[in-house]
Order: structure tokens, then C-alpha cells, then sequence
């Protein structure tokens, strides 16, 4: 799967040839997969067809102490190591952009195939490394950037690349999965249970990647890239976080019978008039029925549901963070593109052919759920159903309850472009009628 009409492949070293491995990063994943790729060393060579050989772990901090680290292996200068003759793969669980992008490039360039667990990377570099990728004919593979353990960058990649894929949908940050879940279920606010996340190991000591969405629309932007054969960024991603979900908002999901997930939605869109494709990749805060599916995936679990053509609809579930579940992910990688290196051939690499367009966020359709004090009077309901109206937005139900100095109304909408039932919100806020907005929240189905 390649734009490249000179697609290159490096001829393989050979059956029982040694696989020289670089290790990039000795944190909880990296210190995970060097640990299992001594333990699980007989089984790898089976399947690689060649034994894999640690020549080198690069970490930021020599002078720490590393048990059960051979200290002969260390290194501080990660991108003179991926440039060794001996070194064939490169391993990268860096994490963060600027560095790991230098280091990853320059391994690339000197011919390494690479494996890395790192979606920020990913998400902002695809194009340049998968151009480094080709040029050299290396593999370049990234199961463990999505939802760790839970493989749907292989079959997006491989399985379906028969199918035409419509849509991605899912959960895909275990953090605010976490923390969305205490609430609903324990009632406790966001603060207290960023608190505990961030206690039980969850949360980093700053959640901004994950609490704002970022880590997700990361993953977002990989997914539509595999799934559209587009190139999607991560600032093509539509992102809303979740420190605004209040208990208030929790309490109005119970009254819609629904619980509130942070998803990451890919969608290809088609014109009704033109019959022109585009793309939306989005994440924010959402309504899901407690009878669907992603509502029952708890604690930090993650679920990612695909739409094809022809499959239909199928499910990923699983741990989608933590050291083991991710290192499995990385290991996976790496049997498969050192049997490449041993006995010769390419995975798939980056297929944009379709280079279709990034729709507005502002056109795509969705629903509403808008909870609001209003006065208690006759006519409140009229003055509110013409603030719809007057923008196209057609009211799908309406629950009203008494409050002791007003009351309640609470309206769901029909399917309507984003930017209209945003302007309805606007309009809402200036009617006299209305006391206050107390949570607007889309809902998805």
C-alpha cells in the first residue's frame, strides 16, 4: 500500500540471521519490552526466523540506577546509536515530538526500520516519516500509538484494506474514561476524581494531553489517516477536553438515560447535492444511550467501533494504556518487521491516495442536548421552539419540570450542521425567558 510508483525493498539478511535492536526509552513501556524481549527471546526467534539482540538503550539520565540493566548497553546520545552499522531496528518509547521526531528521522534515513508506541509523533510527522520510510525502504509500524494492547492499526492497514472503512468511533484516552466514569457512577466531581487518576497512576502530574483531548485527537488523526486514505493531523481535529463536564451535566446524562464519554469520531462524508467526499475527525464530550455498547466501557478501558462497506460493523475492546498492554503492542511490531529484515519484504506503509478534503466542523451534523432554567410563565415554551426554528434546528423532545423559582426545560434535537445549533445556543442565552443555560452537550448514537 503505497502513493510510490518506485515502492523499494531492502533484501532480507537472511534465515537465521541476528536482528540488531535499538531501544529508545527505559520507562515503563521501554523497561517492559526489554525485559520481555529477554525473557520471550527463544519464542521471537522462532517467529522472526533469527534471533533479536538489545546493542543499545539510550536514556536521558546515565547516573540512574537501573536494575537487571546491562550498563555496557547505555546511552546518552540516542541519535549516534540508531546510526550504528549493527543496528537494524530502531525502538522508540520516547515520547514527546521534537527529539524523538530528530532521532527517528535520522534512523530512517540510515536505513533502520522503526517501531514506536508514540501517537503525538505520529499524528504531527506522518507524512515526513513515512517519505523517510520509503525513500530507504524500511518499515515504519505504530500499533502501540493508538489504544495500546487493542490491535486496529493492523487490520485498518491490512484486514480491511479490501473494504471501504465510513467510519471510526470510540473511546480512545483511558484517563477521562476513568474520570468520566467515577463520576456518573460515584457522583464525585471532575476535581476530585482528577485527584485520584492522578494518585492511582493514571494521570501524568500534568493531564493536559489527556484531559483536554489532545492525546485522543492524536490518535483521531491516525485513524483517519488509515481509515480515509487521507492525510489527517492532529490540527485537522476538531477538540473539546473534559474539565467543563460538571455534575450537572452528569445528572442531566441520567435524565436522558445516557452516560457521557469523551469520543474520538472519524467520519467520511459524503455531499447530498454534489456527491463530493470529505473527511471529519473530531473529539469531545458526548451522550451515548446507556443501551449502546461504548456506554458499559468502565475505568480505563478503551473500545473503538469501525464501519465498512462490507464487514459492517465490528468492535476493538480492551486495556488501551499501561506498560504491559503497550509493550505487546510494540512486540508485535517488532516480530513483524524483523521477519522482514531477516527474510526481506515491507508492510504496508502510508496510503493517501484519496486525498480527500477536511470538512468544517461547522457543517457536520449532529445533536443537541440543552438543559436550561427558564421563567415559569405562559409563553416561555413558544419564545424558546422560535429560537430553534429561527435557525433550522428542529426539536426532536422537550422535558419540562417546576423549579421553586422557575423551571426547567431540558431539549433534545433533531440531527442539524454544528454551526446552526450553536448560533441557537447564542440565541437562547439573550431571551429574557431564559435564566441560564445549565449544560449543553452533544449526543451521539
Amino acid at each position: 500500500m503505497t502513493d510510490n510508483p518506485s515502492y523499494s525493498v531492502r533484501p532480507g539478511k537472511g534465515a537465521g540471521a541476528t536482528v540488531g535492536v535499538a531501544l529508545l526509552g527505559l520507562g515503563t513501556v521501554g523497561a517492559e519490552v526489554l525485559r520481555l524481549l529477554e525473557v520471550r527471546g527463544d519464542e521471537f526467534a522462532a517467529r522472526v526466523g533469527g534471533r533479536l539482540e538489545v546493542r543499545g538503550v539510550a536514556v536521558s539520565d546515565l547516573s540512574r540506577p537501573r536494575e537487571g540493566v546491562d550498563r555496557e548497553l547505555l546511552t546518552d546520545d540516542a541519535l549516534s546509536l540508531v546510526q550504528r552499522d549493527d543496528i537494524d531496528l530502531v525502538i522508540e518509547v520516547i515520547g514527546g515530538i521534537d527529539y524523538p521526531r530528530q532521532v527517528v528521522l535520522a534512523a530512517l534515513n540510515a536505513g533502520k526500520s522503526v517501531v514506536t508506541a508514540n501517537k503525538a509523533l505520529i499524528a504531527a510527522h506522518s507524512a515526513e516519516l513515512s517519505e523517510a520510510a520509503e525513500n530507504s525502504g524500511v518499515d515504519l509500524f505504530f500499533e502501540a500509538a493508538v489504544a495500546a494492547a487493542i490491535p486496529v492499526v493492523g487490520p485498518l492497514l491490512r484486514s480491511l484494506a479490501g473494504d471501504k472503512v465510513n467510519a471510526v468511533m470510540g473511546i480512545v484516552n483511558g484517563t477521562t474514561n476513568f474520570i468520566l466514569d467515577a463520576m456518573y457512577n460515584r457522583g464525585a466531581s471532575y476535581d476530585e476524581m482528577l485527584a485520584e487518576a492522578t494518585e492511582l497512576g493514571y494521570a501524568e502530574a500534568d493531564p493536559t494531553a489527556d484531559v483536554d483531548g489532545y492525546d485522543a485527537a492524536s490518535k483521531a488523526a491516525i485513524l483517519a489517516s488509515l481509515a480515509f486514505h487521507t492525510r489527517v493531523s492532529s490540527d485537522d481535529v476538531h477538540t473539546e477536553g473534559i474539565r467543563s463536564i460538571t455534575t450537572d451535566d452528569i445528572a442531566a446524562a441520567k435524565a436522558a438515560n445516557s452516560t457521557i464519554k469523551l469520543l474520538a469520531i472519524c467520519e467520511r462524508l459524503k455531499d447530498a447535492e454534489t456527491g463530493e467526499e470529505s473527511v471529519s475527525a473530531r473529539v469531545y464530550p458526548a451522550l451515548v444511550p446507556v443501551s449502546h455498547p461504548l456506554a458499559s466501557v468502565s475505568e480505563s478501558y478503551n473500545a473503538i467501533f469501525v464501519e465498512a462497506e462490507s464487514a459492517g460493523g465490528l468492535m476493538f475492546y480492551g486495556n488501551g494504556a499501561g506498560g504491559g498492554p503497550t509493550a505487546s503492542a510494540v512486540l508485535g511490531d517488532v516480530v513483524a518487521v524483523s521477519r522482514n529484515i531477516v527474510l526481506g519484504g515491507r508492510g504496508p506503509g502510508e496510503s493517501t491516495y484519496a486525498a480527500l478534503p477536511i470538512a468544517d466542523f461547522g457543517s457536520i451534523n449532529t445533536r443537541y442536548h440543552v438543559d436550561m432554567e427558564v421563567q415559569d410563565r405562559v409563553g416561555v415554551l413558544a419564545e424558546v421552539a422560535n429560537a430553534f426554528s429561527q435557525h433550522d434546528v428542529s426539536i426532536r423532545t422537550v422535558r419540562q419540570e417546576g423549579l421553586h423559582d422557575g423551571a426547567r426545560l431540558v431539549v433534545i434535537t433533531h440531527m442539524a450542521k454544528e454551526e446552526d445549533l450553536k448560533r441557537t445556543v447564542d440565541t437562547l442565552k439573550e431571551l429574557e425567558a431564559v435564566k441560564s443555560i445549565r449544560s449543553v452537550i452533544r449526543m451521539e448514537s
